[in-house]
């Protein structure tokens, strides 16, 4: 792993298209460690203009509470502040156990909050930062990542990601200390018929996307990455088909009810318990 640090100009991003419903995102590193074989982000310019591989390198942002929260007190000015954290990478890579990065950025938000902070992540690291979750209340969503319970499936597609009982056990420690969360079923991979149940046990809130609405080009990037090569080596090809989201849809209803049942664009944007 390639780890550099980098002096960044400015850490606030204003978005558009599927963030649309934020004004900003907030990415405490550039690159990604787990490397998920899916991740949209290989075809995106930050992946296609490095010349190394995607999951190889991660460039750590050296910037402090004091930067972001001037930036903070500036987009105030203009509007409402609300965060994606973060569009991509994960803000908790594995060099954030020790550069704590992303917790000094959590630490400036709760002295000059947003109105609203949408923390994405797959990493049980997360979990660490429980305490300053707490302060920013119904403010904060922690989203995790958890595409299926299978872990063959998992080492298939994503096997320098986390082991999947790590982040569900995650999840459940920040949902019994009150914080907001959801698991995000993104991307949708093959899984057991107990899974639904598995992820209530973790949180009242699930988002489901797919390969056809969540890769932002109808399921071609996808294709493109060799998503249904490997789903054809394991024998189920069946789960690279948009009607499969619909199908299982009613299963996580079921379990859920349907207002705690998020879809693609929609189960990322900002959301109160």
């Amino acid at each position: 792993m390639n780890i550099s640090m980098k002096t960044p100009k400015t850490l606030l991003t204003k978005t558009s298209g599927f963030l649309n419903d934020y004004s900003h995102s907030l990415n405490p590193y550039t690159g990604c460690a787990f490397g998920c074989s899916y991740c949209y982000v290989r075809r995106l310019p930050v992946s296609l203009f490095r010349k190394e591989e995607w999951g190889t390198w991660v460039d750590i942002k050296a910037a402090g509470k004091e930067q972001l929260k001037k930036e903070l007190l500036r987009a105030k000015k203009k509007g409402p502040v609300r965060i994606f954290m973060s569009s991509s990478t994960d803000p908790y890579q594995g060099t954030e156990a020790k550069e704590q990065v992303t917790r000094t950025l959590l630490e400036a938000m709760t002295e000059e909050p947003p109105d609203f902070l949408f923390v994405q992540t797959r990493s049980p690291l997360s979990e660490r930062d429980e305490d300053l979750f707490r302060k920013l209340g119904s403010s904060v969503l922690v989203s995790m990542t958890i595409e299926t319970d299978r872990e063959d499936i998992r080492r298939a597609f994503a096997p320098s990601s986390p082991p999947i009982a790590a982040r569900l056990k995650a999840l459940r420690q920040l949902k019994s200390a009150g914080i907001p969360v959801q698991a995000a079923v993104a991307p949708l991979l093959p899984f057991t018929s107990e899974f639904p149940e598995k992820l209530k046990q973790a949180a009242d809130l699930v988002t489901l996307d797919d390969f056809f609405l969540g890769d932002g080009a109808g399921g071609k990037r996808s294709a493109s990455l060799g998503v249904l090569q490997v789903l054809e080596g394991l024998g189920e090809e069946d789960w690279f088909n948009p009607e499969r989201l619909v199908q299982e849809k009613a299963r996580f209803e079921h379990v859920f009810g349907r207002r705690n049942v998020r879809i693609s664009q929609d189960g990322f944007a900002p959301f109160r318990l």
